[in-house]
């Protein structure tokens, strides 16, 4: 069985009053029976985690699933060792004090065997092996070297040389040291030394009497190989109690050691819960109110995502995703907000020399797509591009009646067109872009931290330099102050600028030389920079971008650039990365449009969300510090809190808003006349316009 951070890991135990209609959760590798979801979970995620280590061959970082097809990999292997070499590499292995790999080196070595006379080889030669043939064998065995010719590659002898054995190379064995290292590992029940099982001595008809060497180190209880380890007197007194003079131990009445300290932060499934976690907040249960089904909602996410952070490239004014769930659980008709992301994208891929393009140009369609086209264009691309199940759908589009599909067969279709997009050409171009231009952004980001450093350090250096200064002339000044008060403020004033009187002349003498400024000489600078950055296109490319942004950012101060800096950032997307995971690893995410955090379980088939300040503050506090996922997520949160909180005001102001406007049309609402579904707010989604459209 594979092992838990190298030691052995027991298996829940079937419960034993289990009834056969009763419903139960099992680990399908381990066989394991769990009543209770949230501990099957907690199982399956340790299983998950890469630190298992394969008892077979010793791999480590291994899940527990890949534990097991690795030892059963090695049984295989082993099976398959060969009958003749068992007895003779089980001697061998009997008591030795070797490490393993030592071991299975000189096991190898010997089953090679003695060089012969006439023996083809090959041997090491200047750091490489050439063929050779054994000419003598040394007559003493005390004696190592073997006398060989170089063979050349018709056979012919190209020299003479002395080599020692462990530098010719004979017979290759029926198995590698790898599949050697696993049979003795199977083997044997302890190392260090190395012991046999029983039935293994029994069969072969092995010694288990120790050798003489290790008889003072060993010893044999109940059949087994204890060895005699010295323990030291102060470990006995900390762990057990004192020592008496006879050395006898005794524990103080009922005194219990103390535990070891854990060093926090730990795996977040192995921290114990202590008088500390009281003042953590219990977690909020997230809402799950969505239109769309629950196994939905990740390709709702999805598809919404990446239209909104793409509008520009695509040509779509963005729209909110309470407005996308709408438009696409509405089955009346198809709003424009549909119509007009679908054109989108499929204008997109008819730019790129895909499959798609050529389809269009075959079946000669006219490369604009339109209102009334665009179902055309939609039931090409189905056809061509996507699964079987989805093309059975084509007939209905072509009626007119996409309102009617199914809401997974509509999303379907969009991740479909997405995952298309993504490796379109345009859209690859537009990453590299946005890409180099983050790292130019970044880049002068960090700039302006060193910057802004080295002035703190400079100023901190004046204002030391102009304390040392008063102090001096405080206690130099004579009893005329009024006369020597205006030539102290001047050389106070020199001082403070870091020039003296004395060297006027030789700024006069440097400006009249053509010395520049420098401002004038960061830029001289960077010019110099970009001549030389020729031969570099990319590193170029980078110099031009930052020459850019600092010009931009000239005339503002510190806190006007580093919030145009982190805006500029936000614009240039790459992708959305969750913000982190709890201790069950489900994961956290926050779209800049949308005012919510979401929660998407491990499986990504449950999915809920927090809305408001007071859920985010009751999260945040009920995260513990102490296990590494939920430190990390805390951390994020913390950092992303203020921009998540005016996310969740402004998307509270706008639901405020909608909710007195749609009183107001209840009051306005006459007894005979109902008001037009397109004033109500309900279905604002309706009058999406996509004010960004190509004409």
């Amino acid at each position: 069985m594979p092992l838990y951070r190298r030691k052995p890991f027991p298996l829940v135990e079937k419960p034993k009053d289990l009834k056969p209609q009763e419903l139960v959760f099992q680990v399908r590798f381990t066989k394991e029976i769990f009543r209770d979801y949230s501990e099957y979970l907690k199982r399956i995620n340790l299983y998950r985690k890469r630190v298992w280590t394969c008892k077979a061959t010793g791999k480590v970082n291994l899940t527990y699933e890949e534990a097991l097809v690795s030892e059963k990999e090695a049984a295989e292997r082993i099976q398959n060792f060969p009958k003749e070499l068992v007895a003779p590499v089980l001697r061998e292995v009997q008591f030795s004090m070797l490490t393993l790999k030592d071991l299975a080196n000189s096991i190898a070595a010997k089953l090679q065997g003695p060089f012969s006379e006439g023996a083809v080889l090959y041997g090491k030669k200047d750091g490489r092996l050439h063929r050779c043939r054994i000419v003598k064998v040394p007559e003493e065995v005390d004696k190592t070297h073997y006398e060989v010719t170089w063979l050349g590659s018709d056979n012919k002898v190209t020299g003479k040389a002395l080599l020692k054995g462990e530098d010719l190379t004979g017979k290759k064995l029926p198995f590698t040291r790898a599949v050697l290292k696993s049979f003795i590992k199977d083997s044997t029940y302890r190392s260090f030394p190395w012991v046999l099982h029983d039935s293994l001595v029994k069969k072969h008809g092995i010694s288990t009497a120790p050798p003489e060497e290790l008889k003072s180190k060993i010893s044999i209880q109940d059949g087994l190989v204890v060895s005699h380890r010295k323990r030291k007197r102060s470990d006995i007194e900390k762990n057990t109690g004192e020592v008496n003079e006879n050395g006898f131990v005794h524990r103080k009445g009922n005194e219990k050691p103390e535990a070891q300290a854990v060093k926090y932060p730990i795996d977040d499934l192995l921290v114990q819960p202590s008088e500390e976690d009281q003042d953590l907040t219990e977690r909020p249960s997230p809402c799950r109110d969505f239109y769309v089904p629950m196994d939905c909602v990740g390709n709702l996410l999805m598809v919404w995502d990446f239209c909104t952070s793409f509008g520009r490239l695509l040509s779509l004014s963005p729209f909110s995703l309470g407005d996308f769930e709408n438009a696409i659980c509405h089955k009346d008709s198809t709003p424009s907000l549909i119509v007009e992301s679908y054109s989108a994208l499929l204008r997109l891929l008819m730019k790129d020399n895909g499959d798609f393009s050529m389809a269009i140009e075959n079946k000669k369609r006219r490369p604009k797509i339109t209102a009334v086209t665009w179902t055309e264009y939609l039931c090409d691309f189905v056809e061509t591009s996507c699964a079987l199940k989805l093309s059975t759908h084509v007939s209905t589009i072509k009626r007119g009646h996409y309102g009617l599909l199914d809401i997974n067969v509509k999303l379907e279709i969009f991740r479909e067109l997405v995952d298309q997009v993504l490796a379109t050409d345009i859209f690859r171009e537009k990453l590299d872009e946005h890409i180099e231009e983050r790292h130019a952004l970044a880049s002068t980001r960090r700039d302006e931290a060193l910057e802004e450093g080295k002035k703190r350090r400079e100023e901190k250096g004046h204002r030391k330099v102009g304390t040392d200064i008063k102090e001096v002339a405080v206690e130099h000044r004579p009893k005329s102050v009024a006369s020597n008060h205006n030539g102290l403020n001047g050389v106070i004033s020199e001082k403070w600028n870091g020039i003296s009187p004395q060297n006027h002349s030789t700024v006069d003498s440097e400006s009249e030389r053509g010395v520049v400024p420098e401002k004038n000489a960061e830029k001289l600078n960077d010019a110099n920079v970009l001549i030389e950055d020729t031969s570099n296109p990319s590193r170029r490319a980078l110099k031009l971008m930052k020459i850019d942004i600092k010009e931009a950012i000239e005339t503002k101060n510190t806190a006007q650039r580093k919030e145009y800096l982190e805006r500029e950032m936000e614009k240039r997307i790459v992708r959305t990365n969750p913000l982190g995971k709890d201790r069950n690893c489900n994961r956290y995410w926050f779209f800049r449009r949308e005012g919510k955090v979401f929660v998407e379980s491990t499986d990504s088939m449950q999915w809920g969300y927090y809305e408001t300040k007071e859920e985010l503050d009751a999260l945040i506090g009920s995260l513990n510090p102490k296990g590494e996922r939920e430190r990390a997520l805390k951390k994020q949160l913390e950092k992303n809190y203020n921009k998540i909180n005016l996310e969740i005001q402004k998307r509270s102001k706008e639901a405020a808003h909608r909710i007195a406007m749609e009183e107001d049309v209840v009051l306005r609402r006459s007894t005979r006349v109902r008001a037009p579904p397109r004033e109500n707010p309900a279905f604002a989604f309706l009058k999406y316009v996509n004010k960004w459209k190509e004409l």
